[in-house]
């Protein structure tokens, strides 16, 4: 009798609750989405305009950046409340095993109410805060117009994050700035512009924008690449010769009044000597208008620099998964997908702002639209990365940035263990493999023993391509038993 009248009393405050959810949260619910929904709209609009405009104020530039930056929020926001009734079901599935289904109904209906509410409250805020950043920005959507057009603007936003360069107008045109500025009159010192950042974080990337910009290319009449090859035997002899051109403007080399850019951009350290020995050639053998970039991912090269260094740094989880969403669904609403987004969001979640691994599962997904395949990635990846972050205490993908051993496993064939060597950038004139690494992870390739691989090309310049060192090994029989014996059938997600 106890045991029926706590079920019951469980049952009828889970009915209450819902009740009172249904009465007073959905048409609140609704009506924060929409407001949101309008807001990121709205936001979007001056982004892109601003985005497609040469804008030379800095002021500007930081509150575009801002505004990008609320944006990204606010729709991370929106697809976390969207999603959150798939990771309820996930979460109180586990539940399920351990309480009666009255008390989970109970717990669920509760920890579901005090998530929403709290959720309500965050998105209640972001619209706020993006709204107040909207109506502030009437002056600056008036100045906006006074700017030149940078390009055409692009078919839709899947094309924007497949071909041009992901949230870094305000690294560039800071870039650009320093570059076109002209010297004190006067000067004997070239000026140094030193660039820093964590690995895959974007500095090649940058540079080769900023290289490609029209007025950067007017400016100067030689735009020099030196690499890490060029500073080995007679590294130097490339900076004399004038080789390493990337670009020559239609004005003849003999104009004086024009300086010459040389980029430097370097994997490896550079050690003082190597340093004072290029700033020497470079004074002696260019004009005092010419100017130095230098991109390493050390912090000791600010020493060398004659402005701030400029530290560039990885994107935001919100930004990341802006960025991560757009690529995945490509032309797929994800609003019309709502279970494919919650998993999305989740591989998102494990793969954090580790740039070129985003790309590399975002496009299988896209390639893969079906939900049993992308909730094996999902189940794949969160057993990767939760036996490295348990035993290791670092995730997986930053070991492969360091070129560490990293052992995965193959989720088309347990029986094969797939070992990460090193992965290293080629030029785009350089050949690469033909076997891409996620058709050996998540496909069907047959091969054993050591070889390359490519894991991504850039759409984007410098349009490198990073080709991977792997391994696939056979397990032993038992090993391999045991993993299929574990891998029957689709876990939901």
């Amino acid at each position: 009798m106890e045991i029926f009248l706590s079920a019951f009393l469980a049952e009828l405050a889970s009915r209450s609750i819902q009740f009172f959810i249904n009465k007073s949260s959905k048409p609140k619910a609704m009506d924060v989405q929409d407001s949101l929904q309008r807001a990121l709209l709205q936001a979007q609009v001056i982004i892109d305009e601003a985005t497609g405009r040469h804008i030379t104020n800095q002021a500007m530039l930081q509150q575009v950046d801002m505004l990008r930056d609320a944006m990204h929020h606010g729709c991370y926001l929106l697809d976390t409340f969207r999603y959150q009734s798939h990771d309820d079901k996930e979460k109180y599935q586990v539940l399920s095993h351990s309480f009666s289904l009255s008390k989970v109904n109970f717990l669920k209906e509760i920890c579901s109410s005090n998530r929403t509410t709290m959720l309500l409250e965050e998105l209640e805020g972001a619209h706020d805060n993006l709204s107040s950043m909207i109506s502030n920005m009437k002056e600056f959507v008036v100045f906006v117009a006074s700017y030149p057009h940078m390009y055409r603007q692009p078919y839709s936003m899947h094309l924007l994050l497949g071909n041009c360069m992901f949230s870094r107008q305000i690294e560039t045109e800071l870039v650009v700035k320093f570059l076109l500025d002209t010297q004190p009159h006067g000067s004997e010192e070239l000026e140094v512009l030193p660039i820093v950042g964590p690995p895959k974080v974007g500095k090649s990337t940058l540079v080769a924008h900023v290289c490609k910009n029209e007025r950067v290319q007017d400016h100067f009449s030689k735009i020099l690449f030196l690499r890490d090859h060029d500073f080995t035997d007679n590294g130097l002899t490339i900076l004399r010769e004038g080789c390493a051109m990337k670009h020559q403007s239609c004005i003849s080399n003999t104009n004086n009044k024009k300086g010459w850019l040389v980029v430097v951009d370097l994997d490896g350290d550079l050690n003082e000597d190597a340093w004072n020995e290029l700033y020497s050639s470079c004074k002696q053998l260019m004009p005092r208008t010419s100017k130095i970039i230098i991109a390493n991912r050390s912090s000791k090269i600010t020493e060398f620099g004659t402005t701030r260094a400029l530290n560039l740094k990885y994107l935001s989880s919100e930004a990341s998964w802006y960025f991560f969403k757009t690529i995945a669904f490509g032309s797929m609403d994800p609003e019309m997908h709502t279970m494919f987004g919650h998993v999305a969001m989740e591989i998102a979640k494990l793969f954090g702002e580790r740039f070129i691994g985003m790309n590399i599962i975002a496009r299988v997904l896209r390639d893969n639209f079906d939900i049993r395949f992308w909730c094996k990635v999902l189940n794949f990846s969160r057993r990767l990365v939760q036996k490295y972050v348990s035993k290791f205490g670092v995730h997986p993908f930053d070991l492969i940035n360091q070129n560490k051993p990293v052992h995965l496993g193959r989720m088309a064939n347990p029986s094969e263990a797939l070992v990460f060597y090193c992965v290293y950038q080629r030029y785009s004139r350089e050949e690469v493999p033909k076997i891409r690494v996620e058709d050996v992870i998540y496909g069907n390739v047959k091969a054993l023993g050591k070889s390359e691989f490519l894991s991504w090309v850039s759409p984007i310049p410098p349009y490198y391509s990073y080709v991977v060192t792997c391994e696939i090994r056979e397990l032993k029989h038992r090993a391999a038993k045991r993993k299929r014996s574990t891998s029957n059938g689709i876990t939901l997600c």
